[in-house]
């Protein structure tokens, strides 16, 4: 696998590093996208040392600035002739947090999950096509649950700074808007990049253990909660070799816009009508389904546009 490139963001923690290094131990080229680039000088080396593998690459990137994913994209064309692989794993989620903007003042939140993804995708896009089997995968989450209340939407009206000093503001929130924001665009780009032969798709993750390192970064009060969900989730061994399945098995090769749960089965789109209360526990703990509300197309329509008008200027500057 000397020729293959695999970009994967958020590299040097979680379920990133124990992607990288399944990928580093199976022979690929890795590109670690990181924004602590010290840190994961560190890492790299660890990953390089037990893999035995020299190809293990280190840029550094924010996905919370368009500048930041810009540079990296100018960075890595003048490095690398193709992509293979890209994986979307980096995301903020510092529960308990106060309402931020990124450098480009857009919700942090929404800014890293969401239309950092999507720039650095489509300025990589012309270098995706030059692979002879690329392929996208954005790291969901369970959190979209939420969706299953229809009352439950994405707030785009608080996206740029309007509410910024609102009480009621919610990390938690937010990141449960933006990973169902990030499955609508896994649907929209497998549509609008199929005729390329790009396969886009999700894994739906059911937490991460998270590091010593990332539970000091959280609210003191959101501390315990992760203290006690590190006991019940699997190792990031387990998730990373999903990632890897996705990514690289010919069982998966010619699929698409689809939405995977932890067992590598395909979801599908929950029964619109309301079917009871035990149905709706049902669907919120179960991994067969995902809410409607990811298919809603204006929705999806709307995020697009949002999407391309918030990015335009990064995207014509590379």
């Amino acid at each position: 696998m000397q020729n293959r490139n695999v970009i994967i963001t958020g590299a040097n923690s979680g379920i990133g590093k124990a992607a990288t290094l399944k990928f580093a131990t199976e022979g690929y080229n890795i590109i670690m996208a990181c924004r602590d680039i010290e840190f994961s000088r560190i890492v790299q080396k660890e990953i390089i040392e037990i893999s035995k593998n020299k190809d293990v690459y280190l840029m550094q990137v924010d996905m919370s600035s368009f500048n930041s994913i810009r540079t990296f994209c100018s960075e890595y064309k003048r490095k690398f002739d193709k992509v293979d692989i890209l994986i979307h794993n980096a995301a903020y989620f510092n529960h308990g947090e106060k309402y931020q903007l990124s450098p480009d003042h857009i919700e942090l939140t929404f800014a890293t999950n969401v239309f950092g993804p999507y720039l650095m995708t489509t300025l990589l896009l012309d270098h995706l096509k030059k692979s002879d089997d690329p392929r996208i995968l954005h790291a969901g989450s369970n959190i979209i649950k939420h969706f299953f209340d229809l009352k439950t939407k994405i707030i785009f009206d608080n996206l740029q700074g309007k509410f910024k000093d609102s009480k009621h503001h919610s990390v938690y929130k937010m990141y449960c808007q933006s990973k169902m924001a990030l499955l609508m665009l896994t649907f929209k780009m497998a549509d609008m990049f199929k005729d390329d032969g790009i396969k886009v798709n999700a894994l739906q993750i059911n937490g991460a253990k998270m590091s010593k390192r990332m539970i000091k970064k959280v609210k003191p009060w959101w501390r315990p909660i992760a203290w006690i969900q590190n006991i019940f989730i699997p190792p990031t061994s387990y998730m990373a070799t999903n990632y890897f399945e996705i990514c690289t098995s010919d069982t998966f090769q010619h699929v698409t816009g689809k939405l995977f749960n932890d067992k590598l089965e395909i979801m599908q789109v929950a029964p619109n009508e309301y079917s009871g209360f035990f149905k709706q526990v049902k669907r919120v703990l179960g991994s067969s389904v995902y809410p409607t509300y990811a298919n809603k197309k204006d929705v999806m329509d709307q995020l697009w546009e949002l999407s391309t008008e918030l990015t335009t200027h990064s995207i014509h500057s590379t």
